[in-house]
């Protein structure tokens, strides 16, 4: 059985390093980058790991998101839409929320918001609500797609509460600001 961690990093390893996306003004904390595994499930609901090497140790986050049900913006896209996010950190049993854009289908794009015009009123609320001191920046792309058997595989490796839901995988970089699981909530 492989490590998921280990195939991450050399999956990491092989691609050059990339600058980390600057931030649109704000002070968001030292950024994490790493790469994420993510299973996308047919109902819009995705679940994962993103996994970080931090001082030659790797530090591993869950990663849980269900699609927010709500009337999309028209100008958006049928490809657009809106998850709620859960980074969940295992060592200390803590986990942060943060409302992301998903764009595409199947080889997914996540991207924080600044703000969510256009929406229903109480996903406007919880977009705003996040917009104190204490907000994360999420950027994740997909770099390799599995679907199929390829997708089952993995999944029965490293996620095997999920094998047998017809779930894709995304496996790419990603980013992570802001992120204090010692702040007040």
């Amino acid at each position: 059985m492989g490590n998921l961690s280990t195939e991450l990093e050399e999956q990491m390893d092989e691609r050059d390093e990339e600058v980390v996306e600057e931030s649109k003004g704000g002070n968001f904390g030292e950024a994490m980058e790493g790469v994420a595994s993510i299973a996308l499930l047919p109902c819009g609901s995705l679940s994962g790991h993103f996994i970080h090497r931090q001082d030659s140790v790797n530090v591993c986050f869950g990663l849980q998101g269900t699609e927010l049900t709500c009337e999309k913006e028209c100008s958006r896209g049928e490809d657009y839409r809106l998850i709620k996010l859960a980074i969940i950190d295992f060592n200390r049993k803590k986990e942060k929320v943060v409302v992301v854009e998903c764009r595409g289908h199947d080889a997914a794009r996540l991207q924080s918001i600044d703000h969510a015009h256009g929406w229903e009123e109480d996903v406007v609320d919880l977009v705003e609500e996040q917009h104190g001191k204490n907000k994360v920046l999420v950027s994740f792309n997909c770099e390799t797609l599995k679907s199929d058997a390829a997708a089952e595989d993995h999944i029965r490796k490293f996620l095997p509460k999920l094998a047998g839901l017809d779930a894709v995988v995304n496996i790419g970089r990603m980013t992570i600001s802001g992120l204090d699981f010692e702040a007040e909530e």
